[in-house]
């Protein structure tokens, strides 16, 4: 027969076995039926103590029935509400593989209000170490971007109130690594420069990106309705993404402020001014073959990669061509504010912590600068 349970706490008892359990009310279901959630201790002092920390991090909480689905179902319902409606076909397709490789196979049969910090921070552990189901150790930038899929389902599981709180907020994550970037110095940027004078049919597509830093996808997508010749500037309204099995789809720019406009440098409002009298297509560069399609995004890859082989360039990414144009800008006195909406990043900061390799020389430089006013206004004192 059950113990009576101490007063004061009417939902503790001590079992027959001889452990004490307890439970606290975190929601109702539709029928008004409160949902219990059940935990049991050794002693009476260690439930209690349990019992305690629960309320803690219960507290105005109202959890409802579909708490007890299970994480893998509640990833493949947010996957197919939540994600996919807000997120390019590419970057959803990862996030499936994410899901099905790398959590499911570890966590998606467990209950999703019952998944734990301890567990979440035990996957990535594991996924470095011994690595996903079908491959081997992933690397500490994959795991970030794991984390990132799992982190945004159990922020939307709060919000929906299928939990009490995002387990995954406290968990330790792999250190950040940024990607290598190579950037063309004064010397190669000129021989780039001259590079390209000698390619009659892509010129105007690298003196473009050379001199704003779009986005390959948003070059590719660059229609004549985006140029505006009086006023000198280029609206950036779109971006272009290449389909796996062939062919394209135009969709937004990665970001909310991706959709921008931006003051051309005079030498490039000619060149597209003098483009646009020879153009038989909407599209600034359009397909050689099929003028009203626009050009690929991998055919100027590949001629980027020819060119830069052809001149004894560094072999190096089409993004670098972007962190080219920002290198030289920064350092030739734009200021980062500007730069960061020429760019249509986000938040200001994130050019800063991008391009922390100028910035700190302009730091030094800034330093200097002060250092030789103050010595000469010492002097003069």
């Amino acid at each position: 027969m059950a113990k009576r349970r101490p007063s004061g706490d009417g939902l503790v008892r001590q079992r027959d076995d001889g452990r004490w359990e307890g439970r606290i009310v975190v929601g109702h279901k539709k029928n008004g039926d409160p949902i219990f959630h059940y935990m049991s201790a050794k002693t009476q002092k260690t439930l209690l103590e349990k019992l305690h920390k629960s309320i803690d991090e219960y507290d105005g909480a109202e959890l409802t029935e579909q708490s007890r689905m299970t994480l893998g179902e509640w990833l493949d319902i947010w996957l197919v509400e939540c994600a996919e409606p807000t997120v390019r076909p590419t970057t959803i397709k990862g996030y499936r593989g994410y899901v099905e490789k790398n959590i499911k196979p570890y966590l998606g049969n467990k209950q999703i209000c019952k998944v734990t910090t301890a567990e979440i921070q035990s996957l990535y552990r594991k996924l470095q170490t011994e690595g996903s189901v079908n491959g081997g150790p992933l690397a500490g930038t994959t795991v970030r971007r794991i984390h990132n899929v799992l982190h945004q389902a159990l922020d939307v599981a709060v919000n929906r109130h299928l939990i009490a709180k995002n387990p995954s907020n406290d968990v330790t994550l792999p250190k950040k690594v940024a990607t290598a970037k190579t950037i063309l110095n004064d010397e190669q940027l000129e021989r780039f420069m001259e590079a390209i004078k000698a390619d009659e049919h892509w010129h105007d597509f690298f003196y473009l990106e050379i001199t704003t830093g779009l986005r390959q996808g948003e070059l590719c997508g660059l229609m004549w309705t985006d140029f505006d010749e009086k006023k000198g500037t280029l609206t950036i309204r779109r971006t272009l993404h290449r389909k796996d099995g062939g062919g394209y789809y135009v969709g937004d720019t990665k970001t909310g402020t991706g959709r921008r406009n931006i003051k051309l440098p005079p030498s490039t409002v000619q060149l597209l001014a003098e483009r646009k009298k020879k153009s038989i297509s909407q599209w600034i560069f359009h397909n050689p073959i099929r003028p009203e399609d626009p050009v690929m995004p991998n055919s100027g890859y590949h001629r980027m990669k020819k060119i830069m082989k052809d001149a004894g360039l560094p072999n190096m990414r089409f993004h670098d061509l972007r962190h080219t144009f920002a290198t030289h800008a920064l350092t030739s006195g734009v200021d980062a504010k500007t730069l960061s909406g020429i760019l249509g990043h986000t938040k200001t900061s994130f050019t800063l912590d991008t391009y922390t390799h100028v910035t700190g020389d302009m730091h030094q430089k800034a330093s200097e600068i002060v250092g030789g006013f103050m010595e000469n206004f010492m002097v003069k004192g």
